[in-house]
Parts: structure tokens; sequence; C-alpha cells
């Protein structure tokens, strides 16, 4: 029986969502991530792939090869809900999702760290401080998105916690790492955005060609280093 804390609903037509919760939590992103590595290591007929968030899975299939495979009859959303059900329960006392520590190291020169003044002044800190702060917490990988390999991480140390800017830049460098409220992120691509910007990184965070494209994955956990 599926917990009742549990909200499955259709994610347009040809996809779920799997929804365990609306906060930011260690337990419900791992049980997200559970759920999709189990459905990426056991696929059903018509499975496409499974997407982790926060606190939910997005998981896509292809319409025509579910209904071929669970009958006409049968609307593809209720057959995936179904499966999903039944999942659920078996994987409630097995949420050992392996985690990587991976250390990225960041620049922290004025050319890179374009907001770090700034979020210092609006904490009380000096610059110097913010980068101790910010390099002495571990880093959990809730969800990628936004931009292939763009990593959603948390949770920053309250002492430094700063909101969006309130312009967003038309273009952020590659590889520059930001804080928004209490995430923060590396941008994998150059891109316009919001968040604000106290260093850098030389790490490719996607190289589409290679077999793992995302350097990180949700679930790891990243350690910032000065370059």
């Amino acid at each position: 029986m599926t917990d009742k804390s549990i909200r499955i609903f259709p994610l347009g037509d040809s996809a779920l969502t799997v929804e365990y919760g609306t906060t930011i939590s260690v337990e419900l992103n791992q049980r997200a991530i559970a759920l999709a590595d189990h459905f990426q290591n056991n696929p059903f007929p018509g499975f496409i792939e499974c997407v982790p968030a926060y606190a939910s899975v997005a998981i896509f299939y292809d319409l025509v090869e579910v209904k071929r495979a669970f009958g006409e009859s049968m609307a593809a959303f209720d057959a995936i809900k179904q499966l999903a059900e039944k999942t659920l329960p078996t994987l409630s006392s097995t949420l050992t999702v392996t985690t990587r520590t991976v250390k990225i190291p960041v620049h922290f020169d004025a050319e890179s760290a374009l907001d770090l003044d700034f979020v210092a002044r609006e904490n009380n800190l000096s610059p110097t401080e913010v980068i101790e702060i910010f390099t002495a917490a571990t880093y959990r990988v809730f969800m990628l998105g936004f931009l292939p390999g763009f990593t959603y991480m948390g949770e920053v140390d309250e002492r430094i916690t700063t909101p969006r800017r309130e312009t967003p830049r038309t273009l952020v460098p590659k590889g520059s790492v930001g804080i928004a409220g209490k995430q923060t992120g590396i941008y994998s691509l150059a891109s316009p955005g919001g968040w604000q910007i106290i260093g850098r990184t030389d790490v490719e965070m996607f190289t589409p060609n290679s077999e793992s494209p995302t350097h990180l994955q949700s679930g790891d956990e990243v350690k910032f280093v000065p370059a």
C-alpha cells in the first residue's frame, strides 16, 4: 500500500511524477533517487528515463510502447502509476544509495567572484570569512536541472545565505559557483542567471560526448576547495 503522503500525478501525456514531499530534505531526496535508480536498473516496456528532483521523480515513458505492453484498455498513466505504487513499498527498507564525495577547486579572485563582496556586505562579513564558511561545508547534490549538468546543492550556512540578484545577468560565465538562498550551484555552461556568483571552477561540469556527460550526479557530496 502506498504511503498517503506520496502524490502521483501526470506530467503531460507521456510522463508522471512521484512526489514524496515539498521540502528540502536529505531523506526525501534519498527516497526519490532510490526510486529513480530502481527503474533505471529495472526498466519496464516503454521506459525512457527517470529524473529525480529535490523530493520527487519524473518517470518518462513511450506512450505507444506502454499501451502495447500493458493493454489498450488501460491508460498508459494508470499502468505506470500502478507499477510505481507496487514498487514504492519494496524500497522503503532498502534506501541505500551509493554516494561519492567530489572535490571541486574554485577560484575566488575578483574576476571570478563577481558577487563575493556583495554577499560579504549583506551578511556583515569579510570576503575571506565568506570563503571560509562556504568551503567548510559539504554540500549534497539534490538534483540537476536548468542547464545540462547544472547542480542544485545545499544547504548553505545561514551566515552566508543570500537571495538571488534583483536583476539577473544576461550572461554568467561557465563554471561560475553561485548562491541563491540556501542553495549553491555551478553553472555548467555560460548562461543568463540571477544567482550570486562567489567563485568559478575550471572543472568541466558537462561533457556531452562522454560516457557520463555530467560531472556530478544526484546524491553526490561536494566539497569546494580554493583553487
